[in-house]
């Protein structure tokens, strides 16, 4: 019996030897691990946040910085903390209040309109953001996912116990914020809830002064333009829409609120300036103070990418086409009087680079967001970039195709003479188109060749010619210089079109199909169908320059590493289509447009520009008529040096009037490229390429 006794003694005595272990271990646990080695038992959380990698630098080719990264602030939200401290609903009541006081606008995806009547907003979300939306619903005692949204706000007014006395529009601010912390407890992927980004210093003091329990500030960047020029090919960044997300949902480097390129170069060279966001799990308390951080992957920092830009270049187009186009507009009963808006693009002969691409009028893109509304209002359309996109009729600068087309079909040569009679009369009465210096002067030019009608614009010789080709041959040259061809710039652009039968059966309809001599005859001098973009001119001057060989456009040079150090591409030049052109047509319209800037038997109509010029150029004018009381449009294309050209330029204005007024922003370019000084001298670079 004592042996008995002796034995269920030991037992009890083990059994509370284990029990003080185990409750021993628990507050070790409690005390030291959760506590962080404090004293005091209180409960802790740990939490991942995602530390946004800084975007890639754009330099121009030079190596200017356009487009870096600031430092900047955000506003997060530790939804643990803020859920476990008292009046959780009247912190964020405060916290919304204030925003709505000072203006700010906040982040928040509670796919419910904030006014009445509520409406679902799904529409506007991506699919995993609806995804999410129907998690939460099945998290919240399977609400149907087919309920209304105005039930949807009462029963989560009900359930996050919104006061009575508060509005309905009060109560869906706050549970639009409860909405985002509760996403946080049944999507375990999602990081902390990023209340506001870039928060300025003056909204940062009046909202922490708040004392709003879990809102920590986290350090973040934002881009930053260094150059109030290019807005209309350097682009921005902005969240990604539903669409956008669809493309990037399966690359891990991205995340659902990850802001992506939305337009110009930012989007273009996405897959080099996004850097990969970093994790870091922070372990905090119940009062928010942090007891541990540790990173689980370090952000990357994207790529800095080098583009073709000359921002010298792009400074001199700019301020000459804004002072060009403000001067016309001054002169009320000049031609030009109605001008409103123009481009200016520039290349590289050898390679397809582009040096400029300037549209007018333009925008300040550091204030984009901030004056977006006004920016839609301005007169003239700010936004559009008419370098890529607009199309327009050529006029005179679309001769020099003729030419090619003319002497290739054996229908002259560079010495054949056409007499200029001012009207041509062929197919009269009806149609009796007139040379432009007839209409002006009651004069007409007399016997002249290709290179002197180029030299003088004589519409009256590319009427004879356009008669005489076939609309067939005039097309396919056109083709072969790039006209009505998209030129491979990694931006949007338009393809434009070329005057032909194909063309008249896509624009009209009916009779107005049929295809006329009177259309190949108009089509000849740059009008009728023909609708280019200046870039497309540019890179028809540069395909004349280099004697049949079309560069792929790009604004693309190099990309580095983050740190400069290492190259990780080069771009290389890329031919788009070769044309052989015979050595009697490239005498001939070389030797047209070097007249075009000189002074022989007749006077060019870009002499009074190019006159003295230390460097040769060669030019063409051109003029697209609008109609009656309507101001035509003016176009010049030029490559220089004009026999060993590197640089070639277009510039069009809309309504600017003769192409004539625009060669002066040719020249401010050229002055820049070439350095030409005040006294007309140019560097030794000319020597150094000749």
């Amino acid at each position: 019996m004592e042996r008995i006794t002796r034995f269920r003694a030991r037992v009890l005595a083990a059994i509370f030897l284990v029990v003080v272990f185990l409750f021993g271990m628990k507050m070790y646990d409690l005390q030291v691990i959760e506590t962080g080695g404090k004293k005091e038992n209180v409960s802790t959380f740990t939490t991942l946040t995602r530390v946004k990698a800084a975007r890639g630098d754009i330099l121009d080719t030079n190596g200017n910085v356009l487009v870096s990264n600031r430092a900047s602030y955000d506003l997060v939200i530790n939804h643990y903390v803020l859920l476990t401290a008292d009046g959780t609903n009247d912190f964020l009541y405060r916290l919304v209040k204030r925003c709505q006081e000072a203006g700010i606008e906040y982040t928040e995806h509670f796919p419910i309109s904030k006014e009445r009547p509520f409406v679902y907003t799904l529409d506007k979300q991506n699919s995993s953001w609806q995804g999410y939306f129907q998690q939460y619903l099945a998290y919240l005692d399977n609400l149907d996912s087919d309920i209304t949204a105005p039930l949807l706000v009462k029963r989560l007014r009900e359930r996050y116990k919104i006061p009575a006395e508060w509005t309905e529009e009060e109560a869906r601010l706050v549970i639009g914020l409860r909405y985002e912390m509760d996403l946080r407890s049944c999507v375990g992927s999602l990081p902390n809830y990023i209340f506001l980004t870039d928060v300025s210093d003056e909204h940062l003091s009046t909202i922490v002064e708040l004392n709003i329990p879990g809102l920590m500030v986290e350090a973040s960047t934002v881009r930053e333009y260094n150059t109030k020029y290019a807005a209309h090919i350097l682009g921005f960044v902005g969240p990604m829409n539903a669409e956008q997300w669809e493309k990037y949902k399966e690359n891990p480097d991205y995340s659902m609120d990850s802001e992506i390129g939305q337009d110009g170069f930012e989007a273009a060279f996405e897959e080099y300036l996004h850097g990969v966001d970093g994790w870091r799990e922070d372990t905090v308390t119940v009062s928010g103070e942090l007891l541990s951080s540790r990173y689980l992957t370090e952000p990357k920092a994207g790529s800095n990418v080098e583009v073709s830009i000359d921002i010298n270049l792009q400074r001199a187009a700019e301020d000459m086409m804004e002072e060009v186009i403000t001067a016309l507009r001054a002169n009320k009963k000049e031609d030009g009087h109605d001008a409103e808006g123009g481009a200016v693009v520039a290349m590289d002969v050898k390679t397809g680079q582009v040096l400029t691409c300037a549209s007018f009028p333009t925008y300040d893109l550091s204030t984009f967001f901030e004056n977006y509304t006004k920016i839609l209002e301005t007169k003239y359309d700010p936004l559009f970039n008419r370098a890529l996109l607009g199309t327009y009729n050529p006029g005179s600068t679309y001769k020099m195709s003729m030419v090619i087309a003319g002497i290739h079909a054996n229908v002259i040569t560079s010495k054949t003479k056409i007499y200029d009679r001012g009207v041509y009369s062929k197919y009269g009465p009806d149609f009796m188109p007139k040379c432009l210096y007839y209409t002006n002067f009651g004069q007409v030019h007399q016997k002249m060749n290709a290179a002197q009608a180029l030299q003088v614009s004589c519409n009256y010789f590319f009427y004879e010619l356009g008669d005489k080709l076939s609309i067939s041959a005039m097309d396919k040259t056109a083709k072969g210089l790039g006209l009505g061809e998209k030129t491979g710039i990694e931006l949007m652009e338009y393809a434009g079109h070329r005057a032909n039968e194909e063309t008249k059966k896509l624009l009209y309809t009916g009779d107005d199909q049929h295809f006329y001599a009177a259309d190949r005859i108009i089509a000849a001098i740059g009008q009728s169908d023909n609708k280019f973009t200046p870039i497309q001119l540019c890179s028809y001057a540069s395909t004349l320059a280099n004697r049949g060989t079309r560069y792929r456009a790009t604004f693309l040079n190099r990309v580095v590493s983050a740190d400069y150090r290492k190259l990780l591409y080069q771009n290389e030049v890329s031919v788009l289509s070769t044309m052989k052109i015979s050595d009697d047509a490239y005498k001939a319209y070389t030797d047209g447009m070097k007249l075009v800037t000189d002074r022989t038997d007749w006077t060019g109509t870009a002499y009074q520009t190019f006159k003295d010029y230390p460097v040769k150029v060669a030019a063409k004018t051109g003029t697209a008529e609008n109609g009656e009381n309507i101001s035509a449009n003016g176009a010049f294309v030029c490559y220089a040096p004009a026999e060993n050209p590197r640089i070639a330029i277009a510039v069009y204005g809309e309504k600017a009037g003769h192409g004539s007024s625009l060669a002066q922003i040719a020249k401010a370019m050229l002055d820049v490229y070439f350095e030409v000084g005040e006294v007309g001298d140019v560097n030794t670079f000319e020597n150094e390429i000749s």
